[in-house]
């Protein structure tokens, strides 16, 4: 493969809500740059970036996939990211690893939530944004209203470069305000398109939008701006520069349409990413910190500084795990000994790769600003950063959205749990939004993910790859048990063991602490009435029983407790004695002091279309759910509510109903609440079933 310098590099991901074509414009750049000789569809499943036997399946992308190409000098690489919410932790790491996001709106249904996701990360990262408008020849589509939606979601600084004049079976036309000519596309997938005049009929529109474009490309620079004043115009170089550096600071959102089907308008567009669109060498480089220090060092987007490049995607395969690495500063060859920063160990480089879907170019190496795939790391995984031997620069890796959905596996064969385990932890770092644990408070393996379709495919895996079967279940809920009032507990352990006496008393006082306030022991006894070696075994019988729960086998949490007074016989007590002692006196006490459960209360905050706000709202509330407030968010609407965890469970599939597919949410962890006494008893009544059930 060429050596491209940082200036000949553009690396775009493919972004957007599901259904807009992401994949089709992949394909479409694809035969363009005749990497492929035919245009295969997600229908038919012969796509080159949705292989995998999951996504050909289900007929949507599942993870991202690399592609790259190379458009007249310049190399591609391309980031085709899934749409689905399941799966937005791949779109938003491979956003963050590319330089432009490229958000294919539909031109059907407008910005949607994917639309929204997808260029708020892009702003998170500071990333270049632009736009495709596609499935213009789709019945309904509406071109104006859709550029009217974008512009009034994401500013006026999303400005249209090109202008869909003609819509007719055979051919679609297109203006193209940069160069001012008319290009005529024929439908039969060629992508071939004839330029010629505009029309005089439609030059005059052609021009005021030329001159938005212009006017917000001479906002990007001072010298720019003073010169249009000046001029009232732009040389077509200062044009160009203008809409480089407006798209690098983030002023200036071109807005491209086509149909990717039928591969109309991606030549154009192409022309524009490798002619007009920033580079590696134009943008900042995120910021790198050396080993144990907060300084900050400045990357330089040059082949000969020293290296430092992150990992963003895994693929877990049987050969070995396959790295998607971004190489922001410096080389990287095959045989370089590195550091991985995130780990603090070192690596040998093995062999590197291009990567158009599951087909692989070998590479030489892999320069600054460009993207290749390493095979058999031995300790470096997503999110790490590999660096030179004496560099130890560390760059922040992605944050990734909090867990949507979480339910507990159990194995369908006795003695599958270590299986399971090793299989959930690979799985995990291919894909960490994913998440697993074993929960010693539950005793559940719980495993997390952003929706059922997400922890669906992440279990089919595990049963194909890992040759082992799950059951999927209702996760316990981690209540919390603690008191509302004061309470005195004593009990007196008088009990005759193997010939010996065991005689001790404890007296011991219980209180609540604020909501948060954790435990305190206290030791009050004065006198003697119970030596000091013995208050540690009164302390942890206290512990024990906390641990173990008083009225419904749930942890206590927020109470304070203190020894007061108790007896003891010189030969007869003992440390056990003194813990049993302390155990009962605390139970008693603590179920006269008007013991509560507590439920774990979670923020949630729904985006949804004006449509949908009646039937949400009423669902959160038959959820249990409080409303804190709304906030209108371009066409969308922001609920934010408090619902208990106990009815969170699959409310990402119960939503998505509700909307559609429009809505979406994020939730994570407030604070404990007390349980409402008609379901706290519901929870008691269920827990003494069970330990009835386990006694007998």
């Amino acid at each position: 493969m060429n050596k491209y310098s940082p200036e000949n590099i553009r690396n775009v991901a493919l972004a957007g809500h599901s259904g807009t074509g992401k994949t089709s414009v992949a394909e479409a750049m694809l035969f363009c740059a005749k990497v492929i000789n035919r245009l295969g569809s997600v229908d038919e499943g012969n796509t080159v970036s949705d292989y995998t036997e999951a996504e050909i399946s289900r007929k949507i992308s599942i993870s991202t996939s690399m592609l790259h190409f190379d458009w007249k000098g310049t190399k591609v690489n391309l980031l085709d990211t899934p749409g689905y919410a399941d799966f937005i932790g791949d779109a938003k790491t491979a956003i963050w690893a590319a330089d432009i996001a490229l958000t294919v709106v539909n031109a059907v249904t407008g910005v949607e939530i994917g639309t929204d996701k997808a260029v708020g990360f892009a702003e998170e990262f500071q990333k270049s944004s632009a736009f495709f408008v596609n499935h213009l020849d789709k019945e309904f589509a509406d071109y104006e209203q859709t550029l009217e939606s974008i512009q009034e979601h994401f500013g006026k600084g999303a400005i249209p470069f090109q202008m869909p004049i003609k819509l007719e079976e055979g051919h679609i036309q297109i203006v193209d305000l940069l160069q001012m000519k008319l290009f005529d596309f024929a439908t039969d997938g060629s992508g071939v398109a004839n330029g010629s005049d505009i029309p005089a009929s439609l030059i005059e529109e052609a021009q005021q939008l030329r001159e938005q474009l212009i006017e917000h490309a001479a906002e990007s620079e001072d010298e720019l701006t003073e010169r249009y004043l000046e001029e009232g115009s732009l040389t077509e170089e200062e044009i160009v520069r203008g809409v480089k550096v407006g798209m690098a600071n983030r002023t200036l959102f071109p807005i491209f349409c086509g149909v990717a089907s039928k591969n109309v308008g991606i030549r154009l567009l192409l022309d524009f990413l490798v002619q007009n669109a920033p580079g590696p060498a134009d943008l900042t480089i995120p910021a790198a910190h050396k080993e144990r220090s907060e300084e900050e060092v400045v990357l330089s987007a040059t082949s000969d500084s020293p290296l430092a490049g992150v990992v963003f995607k895994t693929i877990s395969e049987s050969v070995g795990d396959l790295s998607f690495v971004r190489v922001y500063s410096g080389t990287l060859k095959p045989g370089d000994d590195v550091f991985n920063a995130s780990r603090k160990a070192n690596e040998r480089i093995g062999q590197m790769f291009s990567m158009n879907g599951s087909k692989r170019e070998d590479m030489n190496e892999i320069g600054a600003g460009d993207i290749g795939a390493l095979i058999k790391m031995k300790d470096t995984h997503t999110g790490n950063t590999i660096c030179s031997r004496n560099a130890h620069l560390e760059i922040q890796p992605v944050a990734l959205p909090h867990p949507l959905i979480r339910v507990a596996v159990e194995p369908k064969s006795r003695g599958d749990e270590e299986k399971i385990g090793t299989g959930l932890h690979n799985i995990h770092e291919e894909d960490p939004s994913f998440s697993s644990r074993f929960d010693s408070e539950l005793r559940q393996i719980i495993a997390e993910g952003q929706g059922e379709l997400h922890l669906t495919v992440v279990f089919d895996k595990l049963k194909r790859k890992y040759g082992v079967d799950v059951n999927v279940v209702e996760p316990r809920i981690p209540y919390r048990e603690t008191i509302q009032g004061k309470a005195e507990g004593h009990h007196r352990h008088k009990k005759q063991s193997g010939g010996r006496w065991q005689f001790v008393e404890a007296y011991v006082r219980v209180e609540p602490q604020s909501r948060g306030g954790g435990f305190e022991f206290l030791d009050e006894v004065v006198g003697g009435a119970i030596p000091g070696k013995y208050i540690p075994a009164v302390q942890k019988g206290v512990v024990e029983s906390m641990d173990r729960g008083v009225i419904a086998g749930y942890p206590v949490v927020d109470v304070k407790v203190a020894v007061y007074d108790g007896s003891y016989h010189p030969v007869d007590s003992s440390d056990m004695a003194f813990k049993m002692a302390g155990a009962h006196a605390f139970q008693k006490a603590f179920m006269d002091a008007r013991p509560i459960l507590l439920e774990p209360i979670y923020k949630v905050q729904v985006t949804i279309p004006d449509t949908y706000m009646g039937d949400v709202m009423g669902d959160l509330n038959s959820r249990r759910g409080r409303i804190q407030g709304m906030d209108p968010n371009g066409q969308f609407q922001m609920i934010h509510a408090e619902v208990p965890l106990a009815d969170l469970y699959k409310y990402s599939t119960a939503l998505r109903s509700m909307t559609q597919g429009t809505g979406d949410y994020t939730m994570e962890f407030s604070h404990f609440d007390p349980v409402p006494q008609d379901v706290a008893k519901k929870i008691i009544d269920a827990s003494e079933h069970s330990r009835e059930l386990v006694d007998a």
